[in-house]
């Protein structure tokens, strides 16, 4: 029987970033069995990686031996994938979860009271390597299996560890939603760029540059976001006009209290994927 390092319940888009990014680092595919129920995922997987091993359910044979299964479905899935995985856990090291909202004590419920689980909030820029995961770790997960956890989640960008799982919703509040308001905020200066006259291509062209230009300045600097802020914002220049009227709006108060409301539905929605049914 074949043994695999990682098993992966779920093989979906970020299954596939994990997986694709361990073997960018120098892992093999035939060292990855993926759990999928649907067929055509299935034949995506075979294409895309040579010699992984996908099934359709997971069994003994597929878990047996295996040094991290990661659950990666979504958290509407989670309890039934859990509970078919449960009888197969037992003897494996650790059980990385990447499903948003699941909380460790409701996850161990599900295992039926397997203990050794890493929980992370990673985002979506994990499908182009870019991504960032706030990551909690049970009392139960020795070393070893941290950084067996850890090696498969830097695969897709960096981490944080969370030495208090609650806050992981300040993680999902923050980076798990973050993607979502530098897109936003793609569209206004977009949108800004047109009514200005610029065609919609060289709005974006405009829009995108700049945004991921600012970036690179910041991660390169020392410095941190206020000072380069002030840097760039000349006495009675337009950026200092631009910057006054986002004041004026309460821009960054409302930033924050999106931030905050964000993280608010994320313990919400763990009270909620947790109940019993």
């Amino acid at each position: 029987m074949t043994q695999r390092s990682t098993v992966f319940i779920g093989g979906g888009n970020m299954a596939s970033a994990l997986i694709g990014g361990r073997i960018a680092a120098g892992a093999k595919a035939s060292d990855f069995g993926v759990v999928e129920p649907l067929s055509s995922q299935r034949d995506a997987l075979r294409a895309r990686f040579s010699g992984i091993h996908v099934s359709a359910k997971a069994a003994a044979e597929v878990i047996a031996g295996t040094s991290v299964v990661v659950l990666a479905v979504k958290p509407q899935q989670m309890q039934d994938a859990a509970m078919a995985l449960a009888p197969h856990v037992r003897d494996v090291p650790v059980v990385l979860t990447i499903a948003a909202g699941i909380r460790t004590p409701d996850l161990s419920r599900w295992l039926g009271g397997y203990r050794r689980i890493v929980r992370a909030m990673p985002n979506t820029p994990a499908l182009v390597g870019a991504g960032i995961s706030g990551v909690y770790a049970a009392a139960d997960v020795d070393a070893k299996a941290r950084d067996a956890a850890a090696a498969i989640l830097r695969a897709a960008g960096d981490i944080v560890w969370c030495n208090d799982e609650a806050m992981l919703d300040g993680v999902t509040g923050v980076s798990g939603s973050g993607p979502a308001y530098v897109f936003y905020f793609l569209e206004a200066l977009e949108q800004a760029a047109r009514e200005l006259g610029f065609s919609p291509a060289d709005a974006r062209r405009l829009a995108y540059a700049t945004v991921s230009g600012a970036m690179m300045l910041a991660q390169k600097s020392d410095a941190d976001a206020a000072t380069l802020r002030a840097q760039v914002t000349s006495k009675g220049g337009t950026t200092e006009r631009a910057l006054a009227t986002l004041e004026a709006n309460d821009v960054k108060a409302s930033i924050i209290n999106a931030v905050k409301d964000a993280a608010q539905r994320a313990r919400e929605l763990g009270d909620e994927f947790g109940k019993e049914e």
